[in-house]
């Protein structure tokens, strides 16, 4: 047996948990001769991996509890099989297991997240990645800042790719003014010196902001921001409407201070939406010279870009074509098939005993 951890099933849609869901969504029901099962605790199921999956619920704690105390129950229970951790720490002290971390920032940057977050994480990760047969990351970025972290060798890490979901098309709408940003609202996503850039520009563009605060960011607000009458700030929003703002928007910039791969402006290129990201962190290696760059800790910089992008109508074409071919290169069957791959090796090397 070979035991997905799927809490993720459980929880919102950020871009961990839609790693998780397009991965799982193509491995196959059997692995190197191995059912894979996939056990989440018993809390209400807001995600669906489109096939029919052999799903245990076990255990009722919340949160990192259920990873730290249930789920180790359970696997000891049923013979200390393969875990497959794709969201969340993992079961710190379980060895038999393949882990993935897609950045870093809770140990750089632990001012930008609550007390008790970056206080587990940063105990509970190395113990987790050290207490695992591979590593699973998604960016080379990543992969260089574990090593240099925490000192694990080199090849027990993995390397496999987001991408943008398949409902992520370019439907050929047209494109109304106005600038999409998509992420989180934390400190990290550096939505307030977009706002402030932006309010800076002369132009009859809108803004949109969509995203919502986590519980697990230090506390900030943009109270401020939000009160000027040209930035809309939507919420959370489902995939279909999301998809439709990728469609209509004239630009979308993503100016993160730091991010392990940077899904967004990847579902926005395969809308077909001219981007500006940050020229920071992993966000050059995935998006090469497929879009316009900017300083995040910069805000004439990022001014400048969304005036250019705003100003030239030939750049955003040039963007636009750019972006779909960007996208185009990453393939979630690509990555599925390579963490498949991954755990054969395991299975191989290891066997399934811990």
């Amino acid at each position: 047996m070979i035991v997905i951890n799927a809490k993720f099933l459980t929880q919102k849609i950020t871009g961990v948990q839609r790693f998780a869901i397009e991965i799982c969504k193509r491995l196959p029901r059997n692995i190197g001769g191995e059912k894979v099962v996939y056990v989440a605790p018993k809390a209400e199921l807001i995600n669906d991996i489109g096939q029919d999956i052999n799903l245990i619920q076990f255990g009722r704690l919340p949160g990192s509890l259920w990873e730290q105390i249930e789920l180790p129950i359970f696997l000891k229970k049923n013979g200390t099989p393969l875990l497959i951790n794709l969201a969340g720490i993992g079961p710190a002290f379980y060895k038999n297991k393949i882990v993935a971390l897609y950045d870093l920032a809770f140990k750089h940057h632990p001012e930008w997240f609550s007390y008790s977050f970056h206080k587990v994480y940063n105990t509970l990760v190395p113990l987790s990645i050290r207490n695992s047969q591979k590593i699973v990351t998604d960016s080379n970025y990543v992969k260089n800042d574990i090593i240099q972290s925490y000192k694990i060798p080199e090849d027990k890490i993995n390397v496999v790719y987001a991408a943008p979901s398949e409902m992520f098309q370019n439907k050929e709408l047209p494109r109304e003014k106005f600038i999409l940003t998509v992420s989180s609202i934390d400190p990290r996503k550096n939505i307030k010196s977009v706002v402030q850039a932006y309010k800076n520009l002369d132009t009859d563009y809108k803004l949109v902001v969509v995203g919502k605060k986590s519980h697990i960011f230090s506390n900030f607000d943009l109270e401020e921001e939000m009160k000027d009458s040209q930035v809309h700030f939507t919420g959370y929003l489902s995939d279909k409407k999301l998809i439709e703002l990728y469609n209509k928007a004239e630009i979308f910039i993503y100016a993160s201070l730091f991010e392990g791969f940077g899904l967004p402006p990847l579902e926005a290129q395969a809308c077909g939406c001219a981007c500006i990201v940050s020229n920071t962190t992993s966000l050059p290696e995935v998006y090469g010279d497929s879009v316009q760059y900017c300083d995040p800790m910069n805000i004439k910089s990022i001014e400048d870009a969304l005036i250019r992008l705003v100003n030239d109508d030939s750049l955003r074409f040039t963007l636009q074509k750019k972006g779909l071919a960007n996208a185009s290169k990453y393939n979630w069957e690509k990555s599925s098939n390579a963490l498949k791959e991954i755990i054969e090796k395991v299975i191989d090397e290891k066997g399934l005993s811990a």
